[in-house]
C-alpha cells in the first residue's frame, strides 16, 4: 500500500502539518505534505504547481472552506483538478 501524501491549500496551512505529523505518529508510517506552490495573481487568478511526482500515489488534499469561502473552494477544486492531471491514485 502506497504510503498517503497530503497537499495543502492557502487556508490552513498549520493544519495540514498537524494532521501529517498525527498521522505519522498514529499510523506508523511517514505521511509528508508535497512540495507544491499555489498563487494568486492580481487578477484573481489561481495558479497550482505540484514539484513532486504524485502519479498513483494517495492524495488527500487539506483546504478548509471557511471564509471567505468562495476563494478557498475555488482552490480546492483547482487543486483536485491539477492532483487529477497529474495523475494521482485516488
Amino acid at each position: 500500500m502506497n504510503e498517503p501524501k497530503l497537499i495543502s491549500g492557502n487556508a490552513n496551512q498549520s493544519l495540514a502539518r498537524a494532521v501529517a505529523r498525527r498521522m505519522s505518529l498514529h499510523r506508523g508510517m511517514s505521511v509528508s505534505l508535497v512540495d507544491a506552490r499555489i498563487e494568486r495573481f492580481n487578477d484573481q487568478e489561481i495558479f497550482v504547481e505540484v514539484f513532486e511526482n504524485v502519479r498513483g500515489e494517495d492524495m488527500f488534499i487539506i483546504q478548509p472552506t471557511s471564509n471567505p469561502a468562495n476563494d478557498n473552494l475555488m482552490e480546492l477544486l483547482i487543486i483536485a483538478d491539477t492532483l487529477r492531471r497529474s495523475s494521482a491514485g485516488r
